[in-house]
Parts: structure tokens; C-alpha cells; sequence
């Protein structure tokens, strides 16, 4: 198919792009909240993590505080419940407030980080508004590229189903081991030395712009 063939299967929205551009401006002006949220709250969207501590591998990226064009070390977003099948969800699901939790949980049971050092962000997409949760994550992971997202895997993975831990444990939890199931993939990893180089590059990188 000639690429003069393509253009009438392609659809282009500068409408859709302004409201994914819009959201994201309102994404970044929202409050910074303790990790995870104190309140529990309805709604999937999208969320951000800020690491403020002292982990060498990240002092370039170590926060005193967090304002709007600081750089996240991880962007992720939650679904409500439904979502992928075009079923309506529940007024009592919390996909953002769990998955949030979630990560907390995660963080907590790693042995060379620390839940204290993280604040989050968060914005609540929910009902028709839940559509653009995909367009906004990539878009934020697009304008900030943080760490956990371009450069260290598996940080949002989850635990694998049964007879699946053959697979290699990823980079995320070669550098920071501790999740239970993480120690069971027996796959052949990646070795921490070239996952510290990808991080020295990256903070290069950042440190240039």
C-alpha cells in the first residue's frame, strides 16, 4: 500500500491533542500529596512519583522540593474497572488510590529505598474523561522521560501468573531486590553493572538539558 493510499485510513486530531495538552498542564499544577495519598479516593487517571532521598545512583535526580516542571522518577497510570470492555465502572472503584498503594507496598518491602523518600501526584480521569488516560500518561512519560520509565524496568510490573518464573527478573528488581516475587524469576537478569551505566548515562543526559 502506497503511503498516498494510507492517508484516507488515517485519522489526525489537533482537538484531541489540545485536550491531552490541557490535561497534562492540569496534571502538573495539581497539588503534591504524601506517598501514598492519606484519603482514599474514587476514580482511575494518572499519577507521578518523586524521589527526594539519598540513593547515590539517583542524587541527580534527589528533590528538596516539588514544583511543576520537576522530574518524576516514575509516571504510571490506573484504569477503572470495566474500562477495557466499555462496561461502565462502579462509583466505589479506586484503581488510581490502589494502584498507587500498590507501589508504596512495593518500595516498602525493597531493602535499599525508602517509602519516606517519595511524594506523588495525581489526577483523577474518570467517566468519559477515562479515555484519555492512555494519551496522557505517554504524553507526560514523552516530556519528562523519568528513570523508572525509559531506562529501568519492571518497577510497575506485577507478579507473574503460576508456572511463569522462568522469566528474568527485571533491571528494577536487580537494583533494588526485595519483592518476594521478584527472588523466584529464574530467568537469566541483567547485570547490575550495566544497568548503573544506563542510569550514569541518562543522568548525562539530563544534567545537559
Amino acid at each position: 500500500m502506497h503511503n498516498q493510499d494510507i492517508l484516507i485510513h488515517t485519522f489526525k486530531s489537533q482537538t484531541l491533542r489540545d485536550v491531552v495538552n490541557s490535561a497534562t498542564e492540569f496534571f502538573i499544577r495539581t497539588p503534591v500529596e504524601s506517598f501514598p495519598p492519606g484519603s482514599r479516593f474514587n476514580g482511575g487517571g494518572v499519577y507521578a512519583l518523586y524521589f527526594m532521598g539519598e540513593f547515590e545512583l539517583y542524587s541527580g535526580l534527589a528533590l528538596t522540593s516539588v514544583q511543576e516542571d520537576s522530574i518524576p522518577i516514575y509516571v504510571g497510570k490506573a484504569v477503572p474497572s470495566g474500562w477495557r470492555t466499555a462496561r461502565k465502572s462502579t462509583s466505589s472503584s479506586t484503581p488510581l488510590f490502589n494502584r498507587i498503594n500498590e507501589h508504596y507496598r512495593n518500595i516498602e518491602h525493597v531493602n535499599n529505598l525508602s517509602v519516606a523518600d517519595f511524594k506523588c501526584r495525581y489526577m483523577v480521569l474518570d467517566e468519559d474523561e477515562s479515555g484519555i488516560i492512555g494519551p496522557v500518561e505517554a504524553n507526560l512519560i514523552r516530556q519528562f522521560q523519568p528513570l523508572w520509565n525509559t531506562v529501568i524496568d519492571g518497577f510497575g510490573n506485577h507478579t507473574p501468573g503460576e508456572g511463569r518464573f522462568n522469566q528474568a527478573k527485571s533491571g528494577w528488581d536487580v537494583l533494588h531486590p526485595g519483592r518476594s516475587w521478584a527472588e523466584r524469576c529464574k530467568g537469566r537478569s541483567q547485570v547490575s553493572e550495566d544497568i548503573v551505566k544506563k542510569i550514569n548515562l541518562y543522568m548525562i543526559k539530563r544534567a545537559k538539558i
